[in-house]
């Protein structure tokens, strides 16, 4: 459960904690430092004055460097000190010669040979010395040379200690209790903060508890609008995972689509091909029986359109399938003015009962990179398609326009049209228009895939394919990106036939 809203609220609490912990402790020690800096400053103050007030005293006998006399009577600065005082005299060597402590109201004790040897190794200098002195305590001493008279002066350090200790305790307690309040609003304020994360949370467990691959799952749980707001992160975590959600329905959205489209490829594919080898095999029977037509010739026509149809079916499948795999296509110079005006041609001497065009509108050479024979077969193909679905006669212009930027194919015709509810899938795999765009004779049907096989083949070169249609008027364009700058000459011959525009 360590991935769990609680166990992130206790980690972000004890976090929180420990830097609350080290702030106030650092902040703790850094005030006793400077009161101890402070206390000490002040001690030393009133040590310097009592060394010199005992200096002054001294140097009434300089001979004399065992006399502690100035300790006593006005030799004690009592108006300047409330504690024992400790003193000692040096000799020119810096040995202790005699030392005594004593308070105002006493008179002085001298101090055994262990409690004189604390004090040695202090020159008299002036420097604030800490000395702890056996049975006294620990003491701030300082030392004062003037004209061959040194002494030693030193006060208790129990009242700095004190006043330190109590300010220990105090900033000790009232950091407990300011840790114990901040801790608390902290934890109000990480629950408060954490709930959206445990609403995000517990979605996404109902989202990993989901079966996604059931086809009838209608809906995914999502993160509620109110836990998805971009400024908190919470919400841009809540955010992140709607949008997951959405992606995830989205694929397994195109994914039925796909599975759709295959089971209805499969069963049209199935159906295309059925249909001709069904009539190859009645035919054989036929023929086999020696009961077919009296003419043998009008039956192998039929087993041999049969034949010729479910071959190109098959051709189709097979390219369609290669260009799936994204292969690329031959790179090769093509001229879409030669490649249409000859497809213009054949479809002339093909099907005289319609009016054949080629229009061109040239402001560049009419070259692009590709494979001539896919090319040739998308424009063969949309005038396969005009042909099957325009009456006799229609008008069919085959355009092609160069610029610098783009070169179009162009096949326009002025035949009926195609129904609107088609137009979006046209280019869908054995999509048929429906009897209202009528065909030039009954066993002229197409198998689907014409229109399927242009828009692969415009695919396949970088560019794509659309169409337009209105009664009376149906375009379809085929856009591909033009060759590298290059300035061959324009044909020489366009056949007469074709119509410059």
């Amino acid at each position: 459960m360590s991935g769990t809203p609680e166990s992130l609220r206790t980690r972000l609490l004890l976090r929180i904690g420990a830097a609350l912990v080290a702030v106030c402790a650092a902040t703790a020690l850094a005030a006793v430092l400077a009161q101890r800096a402070l206390l000490l400053d002040h001690l030393d103050g009133r040590v310097m004055d009592a060394a010199e007030h005992g200096l002054a005293g001294a140097s009434l006998r300089p001979g004399d460097d065992r006399d502690l006399t100035f300790l006593d009577g006005n030799g004690h600065p009592g108006g300047l000190l409330a504690a024992r005082l400790l003193a000692a005299r040096l000799d020119a060597d810096g040995a202790v010669t005699a030392a005594a402590v004593t308070r105002p109201d006493s008179t002085p004790r001298a101090l055994t040979a262990g409690q004189r040897a604390a004090l040695r190794g202090i020159a008299a200098d002036g420097t604030p010395h800490t000395r702890t002195v056996p049975g006294l305590g620990t003491y701030r001493v300082t030392g004062l040379d003037a004209s061959g008279v040194r002494i030693l002066a030193g006060l208790p350090m129990d009242d700095v200690r004190d006043v330190l200790n109590r300010l220990v305790v105090a900033e000790a307690v009232v950091g407990a209790a300011g840790l114990a309040v901040a801790g608390c609003v902290c934890a109000a304020v990480v629950r408060r903060q954490l709930r959206p994360l445990g609403r995000v949370a517990a979605t996404a467990a109902r989202l990993a508890r989901a079966p996604l691959g059931h086809d009838r799952l209608t809906g995914l749980p999502r993160v509620a609008e109110a836990d998805t707001d971009p400024g908190s992160e919470a919400g841009q975590v809540g955010a992140a995972l709607n949008r997951m959600i959405d992606q995830v329905e989205s694929d397994r959205a195109a994914r039925r689509r796909g599975e759709e489209r295959m089971r209805r490829f499969l069963a049209d594919a199935g159906h295309e091909l059925r249909t001709p080898l069904a009539s190859i095999a009645g035919y054989a029977e036929l023929m086999n029986r020696g009961t077919g037509p009296a003419e043998p010739t009008l039956a192998w026509r039929r087993v041999s359109a049969e034949s010729a149809r479910m071959t190109g079916l098959v051709e189709d499948l097979l390219l369609l399938a290669r260009l799936d795999e994204g292969r690329p296509p031959q790179a090769t110079e093509v001229d879409l003015v030669a490649l249409v005006a000859e497809a213009v041609q054949k479809a002339r001497a093909a099907d005289p009962d319609r009016t054949w065009r080629l229009a061109l509108r040239l402001d560049a050479p009419a070259l692009v990179i590709g494979d001539e024979t896919g090319l040739a077969k998308a424009v063969a193909n949309l005038l396969a398609n005009a042909r099957a679905h325009t009456p006799p006669g229609t008008t069919v212009v085959a355009a092609v326009e160069a610029t610098t930027e783009r070169r179009l194919l162009q096949v326009r015709d002025d035949g009926p049209g195609i129904p609107p509810h088609l137009l979006a899938s046209v280019f869908d795999r054995f999509t048929r228009a429906d009897t209202s765009r009528s065909r030039r004779a009954p066993d002229d049907v197409g198998s689907g895939l014409g229109l399927a096989v242009v828009q692969a083949i415009a695919s396949a070169h970088g560019g794509h394919a659309a169409v337009r249609s209105t009664p009376g008027r149906t375009e379809f364009t085929v856009e591909l990106p033009p060759a590298p700058d290059g300035e061959p000459p324009l044909p020489a011959e366009v056949p007469e036939f074709s119509e410059q525009c």
